[in-house]
C-alpha cells in the first residue's frame, strides 16, 4: 500500500511537490529554506504556475486552520510573503487573489494571533508596487474588518492593544494600496471614510482616557498606539486631494458631535491641528469652511459646544493663515460676528428659541459670556496673521456691521431692543479692538479712509462710557506704530520724558496728508469726549495716550500748534463748564497740564518748557488737585467744590504764543483760541430730544482766493431762526402756487390773439439774447497769411475754402 502511495505521489504535479516540500515534519522547525528557494526559482521560471501555487497554498492553509495546526499556518503565510516579494510578473494578479483569500480567512478567525498574522501579511503586501493593474479586486471587507479590529474590546488589555494596533496598520495598508490606484474603489467615498476616520479617532481618544505607564525599554522598542494612530491619520490626510478634503473632515466633525468632545476642547483642538498640519497648505481653507458651516449648523446648541468649535476655528485659522489665506477671510469674520450677535440675543432673551415654546432650552448667562470672549479672541488671533491690506478690509467689514445711531439700522432682534443693540455695539467694538491690535501701516490715509473713521468717531458722542472708552482704545491702536502705547500708560507729570524712551520717526508725506484731512475731526472728538460727565479715570488716561501718540507719530509744526491750542482749550473748558462734576474739571486740568508738559519737552523750546514748569510748580504749592498725581489715584484728593482758578496756576496762551513764535511757530495761530466746529454729526448720537435747542456755529471760509484768510462773521442759528426759516419757506410755496394758478387761468380765459402776442414777445426776447451771445462769442478766424483784415474797421469772417494756408500745411 505504501508503495502505491509513493508511486502516486511521484505522479503529482511538480508545483504541488515543491509546495509540500517547504513544510517540515515538525512545524516548530520552521520553513525549509532550501526547498523554499527551489519553489521561488520555479515560480520565477514558470510564472503561469503562480496562480496554481497560490490556490494550492490557500487550500492547505484553510485545511490547517480548520485542524488548528497553527504552526503550518504560519509557515504557509511566510511562504506566500516570500513569493509576493520575489514575483512581479503579469500573472501576479491571480496569485494575489489567492493571497487575499488566505488573509481574509485569517482575519475571520477567532484567534487574535491569526488576526495579527493576517494583518502583518496584508501590510507587507500593501508595500509592494505591482507592475500590472487589477480591475476586479475589492478591499471593502478589509476596511470593515480592520475598522472592527480598531474597536476591539478583548478582555486581556495587552492582547486588546495588539489587535487595535494591527487594525490601525491594516487601515494604513488599505490606504496605501488604494489611494493612488484609479482602478480601485475610491477609498475617499463616505462609506469608507465613515469607518476609517472614526476608528483612528477612537484610538486617539482612548489613548488620552487610558493612563499608561510603560517601561522605558518598552517605549524604545515598540511604537505606542497613540504614535501609530497619529502617523496613520497624518498619512491619510496628507494623501487627500482637493476634492477629498470634505469627505475626510466630515467624519471628524460627526465623531466629535456624537461623543460630545467639543466641550473638552483639548481633543478637538488636537485633532484639527493634526489635520491642518497634515493636509496640503493650499487646501487648508476648505477645512475652515467646513468648520464655519458646522458652527452655523450648531447655532442653537449649547454655548459650551459652540465655544469649543470657535476655539478649534481659532487654532485652525491661525495655521491656515500662515500657509494659504484662501477666499475665506471675510467668511470667517462674517460667521464669527453672526455667532456673536446670536449669543447676545440668547443672553438677553434667556432661551435659544421663542421662550413661549414648550421645548425651548434655558441658557446659562456665564456660558454665553465665555462664548463671546472666545469669539472675540478668535477674531483677534486670526486678524493678527493677516497682511495690512486685508486687515484694513476686515476693519471696514466689522465697522459696517456695527449699528451706528442714525446711519445703520440696529442689529438687535425685536426681543432684545435697545439693550441688544448696545451689547452688539460693545461686542463688535471689542472685536474691532482685537483686529487693530498691532496694526501698522505706512499710509494712514488709505488704510483708514473716511468711510471707517467717520462712523468710528461718531461713537465718541454717545452717552455710554464703555463704548467711548473702546473707541479711544481703537484709535490708540491705529495710531501707535512704534509700540509707544504702553509708555503712556501712566498719566503723570514727568520732569524728564527721556525715561519713556519714545520711538519717533520723521512725519512722512502720507502722514501729513492724513492729518490735513482728518486732524480737525480728531481734535473735535477729543474735545467733546472730555466734556462727558460720566467719564472715568480710564477715559482721561486714554485721551492722554491718544494725544501723546498723535504728537509722537503724526506731528509736524502745524499739528503741534493745533495740539497746544487744544490743550489750552481743555483748560478753558474746565474753567467755564461749571455744570461738570468737580472730579471731571480737576481731571481735565490735570490732563491739560500733563500733556503740555509732554509736548513742551518734545518741542525742546527752553522758554516754553520754563513756562510749563513754572505753572506746574505753582500748582504743586497752591492747587495740587489740578495735577495728575492727586487726581488719577484710587482715592482722588479733590475738594468738594472747585473755587475760581486764576493767576499763575493757569497756562497762559499769550505767553506760549510769544515763546514759540520766536522759534518759528505760527504765533498768530497759537494766539487764536481753539473752538471746535460743531456739525450735523451731533445728531448721530441721538443724545438730545427733538425739542432741545441746538446752537450751531458755522464758519464759512472765503473762496475768492487762497491767499485771503478773511472769514464772514459767524452766523448764530438758534431754534427761533430755524422756525422763522420754515415759516418763510411755507409762504414762498404759497406764492409759487398762486402764480401757477394765475398762469393756468390766463391760458384758459384769455383770447387767442393775446396769448399769441405774449408768446411772440417771449420768443423775440429769446432771439435777441441769442444774437447778443453769438456776436460776443463768434470772432473771425485768423488769416493764415497773418493779415488782420482789409483795413476796414469791421472784421469779416473768412470761410475756410478762402483761407490761404502755408505750403507745409497743404498735402
Amino acid at each position: 500500500m505504501y508503495g502505491v502511495c509513493g508511486c502516486c505521489g511521484a505522479l503529482r504535479p511538480r508545483y504541488k511537490r515543491l509546495v509540500d516540500n517547504i513544510f517540515p515534519e515538525d512545524p516548530e522547525d520552521g520553513l525549509v529554506k532550501a526547498n523554499m528557494e527551489k519553489l521561488t526559482f520555479y515560480a520565477l521560471s514558470a510564472p503561469e504556475k503562480l496562480d496554481r501555487i497560490g490556490a494550492y497554498l490557500s487550500e492547505r492553509l484553510s485545511r490547517d486552520v480548520a485542524r488548528h495546526r497553527y504552526g503550518y499556518v504560519c509557515i504557509a503565510m511566510e511562504a506566500l510573503d516570500q513569493l509576493l516579494m520575489a514575483c512581479h510578473c503579469q500573472s501576479i494578479n491571480l496569485f494575489v487573489e489567492s493571497f487575499l483569500t488566505m488573509v481574509r480567512k485569517l482575519l475571520e478567525a477567532d484567534k487574535p494571533n491569526l488576526q495579527i498574522l493576517g494583518t502583518n501579511s496584508f501590510v507587507k503586501f500593501a508595500n509592494i508596487e505591482e507592475d500590472t493593474p487589477s480591475y476586479h479586486r475589492s478591499y471593502d471587507f478589509f476596511v470593515s474588518r480592520f475598522s472592527e479590529m480598531c474597536h476591539s474590546s478583548y478582555e486581556d488589555p495587552d492582547i486588546r492593544t495588539k489587535i487595535r494596533m494591527a487594525g490601525i496598520r491594516g487601515l494604513q495598508g488599505v490606504v496605501r494600496k488604494t489611494v493612488n490606484d484609479e482602478l480601485q474603489a475610491n477609498i475617499w467615498d463616505p462609506q469608507h471614510m465613515d469607518k476609517i476616520v472614526p476608528s483612528l479617532l477612537f484610538n486617539l481618544q482612548q489613548e488620552e482616557i487610558t493612563e499608561r505607564s510603560p517601561s522605558p525599554e518598552t517605549e524604545k522598542e515598540k511604537e505606542s498606539p497613540i504614535e501609530l494612530t497619529e502617523r496613520c491619520f497624518r498619512e491619510l490626510l496628507g494623501r487627500a486631494a482637493y476634492g477629498n478634503i470634505k469627505n475626510a473632515v466630515k467624519p471628524v466633525l460627526m465623531h466629535l458631535d456624537n461623543h460630545s468632545l467639543w466641550e473638552g476642547k483639548t481633543f478637538a483642538v488636537r485633532c484639527f491641528k493634526i489635520i491642518m498640519y497634515s493636509i496640503q497648505s493650499q487646501h487648508s481653507h476648505l477645512v475652515i469652511q467646513q468648520l464655519l458651516g458646522h458652527l452655523d449648523a450648531n447655532s442653537k446648541n449649547s454655548a459650551t459646544v459652540r465655544a469649543g468649535i470657535v476655539e478649534v476655528i481659532s487654532e485652525a485659522a491661525v495655521i491656515e493663515a500662515s500657509g494659504s489665506i484662501g477666499p475665506t477671510v471675510l467668511e470667517v469674520f462674517n460667521t464669527l460676528l453672526k455667532q456673536l450677535r446670536l449669543s447676545v440675543d440668547y443672553e438677553l432673551t434667556g432661551c435659544y428659541e421663542s421662550c413661549t415654546s414648550a421645548g425651548s432650552k434655558v441658557i446659562k448667562v456665564h456660558e454665553e459670556r465665555q462664548l463671546q470672549e472666545a469669539v472675540i479672541k478668535t477674531i483677534g488671533s486670526f486678524a493678527s496673521t493677516l497682511p495690512t491690506y486685508q486687515r484694513s478690509e476686515v476693519m471696514l467689514f466689522i465697522m459696517g456691521k456695527i449699528p451706528v445711531p442714525g446711519m445703520y439700522p440696529a442689529l438687535g432682534s425685536a426681543n432684545t431692543g435697545f439693550e441688544g443693540s448696545r451689547m452688539i455695539q460693545i461686542m463688535l467694538l471689542k472685536s474691532l479692538l482685537q483686529v487693530t491690535a498691532g496694526f501698522q501701516t505706512t499710509n494712514m490715509l488709505t488704510a483708514l479712509p473716511s468711510s471707517f473713521l467717520d462712523p468710528l468717531l461718531s461713537f465718541t458722542l454717545m452717552e455710554d462710557a464703555e463704548i467711548r472708552l473702546l473707541v479711544l482704545d481703537i484709535l490708540i491702536s491705529l495710531i501707535d506704530r512704534h509700540d509707544n502705547q504702553l509708555k503712556f500708560s501712566s498719566l503723570r507729570v514727568l520732569t524728564d520724558i527721556s525715561v519713556l524712551k519714545l520711538k519717533m520717526d520723521k512725519c512722512s508725506r502720507q502722514d501729513n496728508l492724513f492729518m490735513k484731512k482728518h486732524s480737525q475731526r480728531l481734535y473735535r472728538h477729543v474735545f467733546l469726549a472730555s466734556k462727558e460727565e460720566n467719564s472715568s479715570q480710564g477715559h482721561f488716561q486714554s485721551l492722554y495716550a491718544l494725544l501723546g501718540l498723535i504728537c509722537v507719530e503724526l506731528a509736524n509744526e502745524e499739528v503741534v500748534v493745533d495740539l497746544i491750542r487744544l490743550a489750552l482749550a481743555l483748560q478753558d473748558l474746565a474753567l467755564t463748564e461749571e455744570s461738570l462734576p468737580v472730579y471731571n474739571r480737576c481731571a481735565i486740568h490735570a490732563l491739560s497740564a500733563a500733556y503740555l508738559n509732554l509736548i513742551s519737552q518734545l518741542t525742546t523750546v527752553p522758554t516754553f518748557c520754563q513756562h510749563v514748569h513754572e505753572v506746574i510748580e505753582a500748582r504743586q504749592k497752591e492747587l495740587p488737585f489740578l495735577l495728575p498725581e492727586d487726581v488719577f489715584v484710587e482715592t482722588p484728593k479733590i475738594p468738594e467744590k472747585l473755587e475760581k482758578v486764576e493767576g499763575e496756576v493757569l497756562f497762559s496762551q499769550a505767553k506760549i504764543a510769544e515763546t514759540l513764535g520766536g522759534s518759528g511757530y505760527n504765533s498768530e495761530r497759537l494766539a487764536t483760541p481753539y473752538i471746535p466746529q460743531l456739525t450735523d454729526e451731533d445728531r448721530l448720537s441721538k443724545r438730545k430730544s427733538i425739542g432741545d435747542t441746538i446752537s450751531l456755529q458755522l464758519e464759512v471760509e472765503s473762496r475768492l482766493s487762497p491767499e485771503k484768510e478773511q472769514k464772514s462773521p459767524a452766523e448764530q442759528i438758534t431754534f427761533e431762526t430755524l422756525k422763522q426759516a420754515i415759516a418763510d419757506s411755507v409762504s414762498l410755496e404759497e406764492q409759487e402756487r398762486e402764480r401757477r394758478r394765475q398762469v393756468v387761468e390766463r391760458f384758459q380765459t384769455a383770447p387767442f390773439e393775446e396769448i399769441a402776442a405774449h408768446c411772440g414777445a417771449r420768443a423775440s426776447l429769446l432771439q435777441s439774447k441769442l444774437n447778443q451771445i453769438f456776436e460776443i462769442t463768434i470772432r473771425p478766424p485768423p488769416s493764415p497769411s497773418g493779415s488782420v483784415g482789409n483795413g476796414h474797421g469791421q472784421s469779416r469772417s473768412v470761410p475756410v475754402y478762402e483761407m490761404k494756408f502755408p505750403d507745409l500745411c497743404v498735402y
